[in-house]
């Protein structure tokens, strides 16, 4: 293990992260808030910690996958753990736990919450929750790699530990410049919807945290009730973003870069993405709606509610705990699917559930011609063998993971649908269960240790598994 450069990016991710907390600084000195002043304290203990700790630079630059995924691991902790002080040092959250709940959920872009009325919160605190989602949704390390001259040999290991899905590629041959476009991409959509609600009639404070939270796929309001207060137009507007923003960044880079734009509109992945919402929509739409006058007032809000479960972002407009069971079930079903590869969404991937369901086809191919040979293709493109053993292995850690969730959870006493949908919302990203943490409700009556389990079920959702399961391995961290 090549602990100078773990030390050494550490370094790197807290000087930013000192330099992120003066912006609810900013937003402090515009409403005199007093609590900007834990922020600005947090933000410089940062800023030293950060500096001491890349003063000296390491022996060696070259890291491998393992020195990836342990920074990057490493890296989401120690931005909760400071990114968690300013709110409880400001009294906003009165337990360390809960603030470091909150902090974890919002750099995860899982939007849970121990908060049963947001607007209780300083305007400062608030829009640092949402810009959490905002930090998390790209990735910091994508950025650190995009500003920062690190080995670009080695750049992949960490790129390939943050970015989401079940195979990451770059758009350009040098990993810097990727994560350029992406930002760059990522930036653009971003203020693209804050003009957009802007003229949709939504306050600029409003609009900023909205935006900075529909980027991220996170979650966070502002607002007692999500966004259920805000006018159609508004609503129309993030339902619009939520979707984009579940998209894989690297079809808006065809479409804007290439010259082949029309495959951008032939990726498998991209159309039963839009092809689940789709229908997803209409056989909610079905069962929810009682008269034919109201159609069109209850597809708006069904299409904002799937377009908030598939891209785990959780925001709400309605109380979908009181939709029929159809209804529900559906919501929960897609919690698990998730957006595309590539995006800011959380969930397994649209991707790998297409694997694995063409894997199964092939297994049974297989029993009816055992002389056949077949292959899985993705976009005509035969997927390598190692990949779909990947995607195997995901499924079964994922699958092991959420079993021991539920079980340590349920030594709380909530009910069944509670427990499973609790790790579902926070083990996927997403935010609101069903019951108790409904899109009405909060996380805040867990215990201690199933508050623990959550946040370590968000961090293993957001990395993809495998770099936290890392940090717990002690061959890991064997000297090289």
């Amino acid at each position: 293990m090549n602990f100078g450069i773990i030390r050494y990016v550490l370094g790197m991710v807290v000087d930013l992260e000192g330099i992120l907390l003066l912006f609810p600084c900013l937003v402090a000195l515009i409403y005199h808030e007093k609590e900007g002043y834990s922020f600005f304290l947090v933000a410089v203990v940062c800023l030293i910690l950060g500096t001491i700790s890349i003063i000296k630079k390491p022996k060696h630059k070259e890291f491998y996958s393992k020195e990836g995924f342990v920074i990057v691991a490493l890296s989401w902790v120690v931005l909760s753990i400071f990114g968690a002080l300013p709110m409880f040092l400001c009294g906003d959250i009165e337990k360390y736990i809960d603030a470091l709940f909150e902090t974890v959920s919002g750099f995860t872009t899982t939007g849970a919450s121990i908060s049963e009325n947001v607007e209780l919160f300083s305007n400062s605190t608030n829009f640092w929750r949402c810009f959490t989602h905002w930090i998390g949704g790209m990735g910091v390390l994508v950025f650190i790699l995009a500003i920062t001259p690190l080995n670009s040999g080695y750049n992949m290991h960490i790129m390939r530990a943050e970015s989401p899905g079940p195979s990451v590629s770059k758009i350009v041959p040098k990993v810097k410049d990727t994560a350029k476009i992406l930002y760059k991409i990522y930036f653009t959509m971003t203020v693209l919807q804050f003009f957009c609600l802007i003229i949709a009639g939504m306050p600029v404070y409003d609009s900023i945290c909205t935006a900075v939270g529909t980027a991220g796929t996170g979650g966070f309001g502002i607002k007692a009730d999500s966004m259920a207060s805000y006018n159609a137009a508004i609503q129309v507007i993030v339902t619009i973003f939520m979707i984009l923003f579940g998209v894989n960044f690297n079809v808006y880079y065809i479409l804007l870069k290439t010259k082949e734009k029309k495959l951008a509109f032939k990726i498998e992945e991209v159309k039963v993405y839009f092809l689940i919402i789709f229908l997803a929509i209409a056989l909610i739409t079905i069962n929810v709606c009682n008269n034919v006058k109201n159609i069109t007032y209850t597809i708006r809000h069904t299409a904002f509610q799937v377009g908030s479960i598939i891209t785990t972002t959780g925001f709400a407009t309605k109380d979908f705990n009181t939709w029929p069971q159809l209804s529900r079930a559906i919501l929960v079903l897609i919690m698990f699917i998730g957006a595309c590869a590539g995006s800011t969404g959380g969930g397994m991937k649209v991707s790998r559930i297409l694997i694995l369901i063409k894997s199964a086809k092939t297994e049974l191919n297989y029993f009816m011609h055992p002389r056949c040979v077949k292959t899985i293709k993705m976009d005509k493109k035969v997927v390598e063998k190692d990949q779909v053993r990947d995607v195997h292995a995901f499924f079964v850690t994922y699958v092991l993971i959420f079993i021991v969730s539920l079980l340590i959870i349920s030594l709380d006493n909530f009910d069944a649908v509670t427990n499973f949908t609790s790790v579902a919302a926070t083990f996927n990203n997403i935010g609101p269960g069903l019951n108790v943490v409904g899109p009405t409700g909060n996380f805040a009556q867990f215990s201690v240790l199933s508050k623990i389990v959550l946040m370590l079920d968000m961090l293993a959702g957001r990395l993809e598994i495998y770099p936290m399961l890392l940090l717990f391995m002690p061959k890991a961290w064997r000297r090289n």
